[in-house]
């Protein structure tokens, strides 16, 4: 069976090599929150030296330094995704520390929580510009770090709602966690780029994919909400803490190297009915 006459043929490599990240520098933006830490987490037990990065640098800092704590390479730096200078900055910073950049999650998302009738033209002109740009920059900017050496691993963090629409019947009651209708319109639009994405920087080197998860599971959720959810959802439960690691690890790693272009639905099931 042929190949391909532009294929390489590497070694066998143990499977273990594969899924490891020693060596490799992992930006997170976002990487202080729910979904950021436990992607921050699996990144660091494989070997990375995991920057984590946002606005709120502080707390960047303190969940860095308790990673450091437990074992693992970890730093933090200020990031705004809302200010080219800043994102030029970590990139200088990035290179003149580490010398290179091989993973990006791209993982921050700015959300206001609140239902169609009352979310005017502002909120989702302001909703869909301060998603989509940021994530159009962060690839772009951190995209050419990897593409310029040739390798590297992008995974956007998405969502179900990119792919199907809310079960408002889960929300009735809580209206602090309404799924506003901007939040659907970025998610799915961040899919279709990494598709883009994907092919633009294959002959550079660079995989893009994303990760579209479930709802994740916090104590402060109601637990009205919780319940329904987990009715509405095959597997009977939200994501634990441990569910996106394994995602995670798979698509930064080489695991994956013959990867791109792909969704990624880690959702137990809840967009299978």
């Amino acid at each position: 069976m042929s190949i391909g006459t532009t294929a390489t043929v590497s070694p066998n490599v143990h499977v273990r090599d594969l899924f490891s990240l020693k060596d490799r520098v992992a930006l997170v933006t976002g990487g202080a929150g729910r979904y950021g830490r436990q992607i921050c987490r699996a990144l660091g037990e494989s070997g990375a030296t995991v920057i984590v990065a946002s606005r709120n640098y502080d707390r960047c800092a303190d969940f860095a330094d308790e990673l450091s704590s437990q074992g693992h390479e970890a730093d933090a730096l200020p990031l705004d995704l809302l200010n080219e200078e800043s994102v030029l900055d970590v990139a200088g910073k990035i290179q003149s520390n580490y010398g290179k950049l091989d993973v990006l999650f791209n993982n921050a998302v700015m959300v206001k929580a609140e239902p169609m009738d009352e979310h005017a033209d502002a909120d989702w002109a302001q909703a869909v510009g301060e998603n989509s740009v940021p994530l159009y920059r962060a690839c772009r900017i951190f995209g050419a770090l990897m593409a310029n050496r040739g390798a590297g691993s992008i995974v956007n963090i998405a969502s179900i709602y990119g792919i199907v629409s809310p079960d408002f019947r889960i929300y009735e009651g809580h209206s602090e966690m309404t799924n506003p209708p901007s939040y659907g319109f970025v998610k799915a639009g961040m899919i279709q780029l990494t598709r883009y994405l994907a092919v633009y920087f294959a002959a550079r080197g660079v995989r893009v994919n994303c990760i579209s998860p479930g709802g994740l599971f916090s104590p402060s959720m109601p637990v009205p909400f919780v319940e329904k959810y987990a009715e509405r959802t095959p597997m009977g439960r939200m994501a634990g803490p441990n569910d996106l690691k394994g995602a995670a690890v798979f698509l930064a790693s080489d695991a994956s190297a013959y990867v791109t272009g792909q969704n990624l639905i880690v959702d137990g099931g809840y967009t299978a009915w």
